[in-house]
């Protein structure tokens, strides 16, 4: 049987794979290995948003972008038949209207501070996010914390910043490598940015054991 190897890890916790709803913020280098990873784990309940089309560049991080000038969802739907797909700009305007009470957990993939903070202050209590996978090449590096106790990352440290001056109070787990970074670019290296959705998805796995 398909999950029977998830079956014997999860015995009959694996029951409650059936019944989340998990909403995937991007499904780029990070977000498309956390949905792989949830999708072969038996999660039947994802709903995945993004707006891109793949380009040449996704090709040394990103599952299915051997489709170039492709809509990502719509070609993550038809690699992972039953999941949700929306087309969408993740920016502030959309977190702003967006109807996230249906879904137990959020887990965000997404680059845009922005609408990171916008996400955090709106669905803390259920959200899981990633930080800074790019110009890094350790995997074994990657830890998961409060947003609060991350550090040496840049991006993690923008994230705070932002969250302070935006008053916010509240705390939520982030996926994030101290690793010193190797360019100023947006160099990157599957390892490090596959390894960050693995990890992303492992912690949402956890949550919903936990539930």
């Amino acid at each position: 049987m398909r999950f029977d190897r998830v079956r014997l890890l999860f015995k009959d916790d694996f029951e409650k794979f059936k019944n989340v709803k998990i909403l995937l913020l991007g499904v780029g280098g990070v977000g498309s290995f956390c949905l792989d990873c949830l999708y072969r784990s038996g999660v039947q309940d994802i709903t995945v948003v993004d707006f891109d089309r793949y380009d040449i560049t996704n090709q040394n991080r990103q599952i299915g972008s051997e489709n170039i000038g492709e809509v990502k969802v719509e070609v993550l739907k038809k690699l992972y038949p039953g999941i949700n797909a929306i087309k969408a700009k993740i920016d502030e305007e959309w977190v702003d209207s967006f109807d996230f009470s249906k879904y137990d957990l959020v887990l965000d993939a997404i680059d845009d501070i922005k609408a990171k903070i916008a996400i955090a202050k709106k669905v803390y209590p259920k959200l899981i996010s990633s930080t800074g996978s790019a110009r890094k090449c350790d995997p074994t590096k990657i830890e998961v914390a409060s947003i609060w106790k991350t550090y040496g990352d840049p991006f993690a440290k923008k994230i705070r910043y932002e969250l302070k001056k935006a008053g916010f109070k509240g705390d939520y787990q982030a996926i994030f490598s101290p690793e010193e970074p190797l360019c100023k670019e947006k160099g990157s290296f599957v390892g490090v940015t596959g390894s960050f959705g693995l990890t992303l998805c492992s912690y949402a796995i956890k949550r919903v054991l936990k539930s």
